[in-house]
């Protein structure tokens, strides 16, 4: 029987401890890019590969300020941040797993600045709602490993609509925070057709064709910077088996707003886990 997380205790052993030397962000450093990552759930922490590749990406870039998240699963009108509390508690939105998953921790540092400047920089048209909510797994999953030492404040953000020139809007009123030294991260997952998976991808690494012909599709927009294309992902190949319901895909938007404007991401994963795509990008 496999332990569980025994690769992310393998990691905190080994590599973990290389954030001791990464540099802290500076206003010499210039704004942080604008990130989209495939979120994983607790399978994420039996996978070797992905953790090296989250990691990889952290370190690659100064250690942040503080982190502002939008996570797919958490989905809420009007608009509403976690609580923003150090210590900040973690829901454990998911089941069938070890126990052990919901005794896992993760208690950053207090995070009210970053709250009032949410606040302060979207619109009476956006009102902005503190709640006592604490981190889904979209945001603690990838988080932990790309921050395993919980020294950075994080801040999540709910979707109050799926409509990608609202979500756009809202990712440029937050655009300035990246030059304060915030991570600004979308995350979702490039393809989520769960209910469309088969033994077969889930054990034996087969990519379905409706995951490589939509992933396929974004990575096609995504290079051509045609992001008026990448809102009419409804009529993209592989739909709707690839997102049978979108929010998994539109926290991309916030991403895509949050950036300097339409330009081809760096594209820093683009693999896949149990048939799915886990593309995931950053943005000047």
């Amino acid at each position: 029987m496999s332990v569980p997380l025994a690769a992310y205790d393998a990691f905190i052993r080994t590599d973990a401890p290389r954030t001791l030397t990464q540099p802290a962000w500076t206003e010499a450093d210039g704004a942080l890019p604008a990130l989209f990552l495939s979120h994983g759930a607790p399978p994420l922490y039996e996978d070797a590969h992905w953790i090296d590749q989250l990691f990889s990406w952290s370190t690659s870039m100064p250690k942040p300020r503080a982190v502002l998240i939008v996570s797919a699963h958490w989905e809420s009108a009007p608009l509403a941040i976690s609580s923003p509390a150090a210590g900040t508690p973690l829901v454990y939105d998911f089941g069938g797993f070890h126990p052990r998953y919901f005794q896992f921790s993760y208690s950053t540092p207090d995070a009210s600045w970053l709250a009032e400047q949410v606040t302060a920089l979207l619109p009476d048209t956006e009102p902005v709602h503190t709640t006592g909510r604490g981190l889904d797994h979209g945001a603690w999953v990838p988080l932990s490993v790309m921050y395993p030492d919980a020294d950075v404040p994080v801040i999540q953000m709910s979707m109050p609509t799926h409509d990608p020139a609202r979500l756009t809007d809202i990712g440029r009123r937050l655009r300035t925070l990246r030059e304060q030294g915030v991570l600004v991260v979308g995350s979702g997952y490039g393809t989520h057709g769960l209910p469309f998976l088969t033994r077969e991808m889930w054990t034996g690494g087969v990519v379905p064709g409706w995951s490589s012909e939509f992933d396929a599709w974004t990575a096609e927009a995504l290079a051509d910077a045609d992001w008026d294309r990448l809102t009419r992902y409804a009529e993209a190949p592989g739909m709707p088996y690839a997102h049978p319901t979108v929010e998994h895909f539109t926290p991309m938007f916030v991403t895509l707003g949050a950036s300097s404007g339409p330009a081809a991401p760096t594209t820093v994963i683009d693999d896949y886990s149990f048939g799915l795509s886990k593309r995931s990008f950053q943005l000047a």
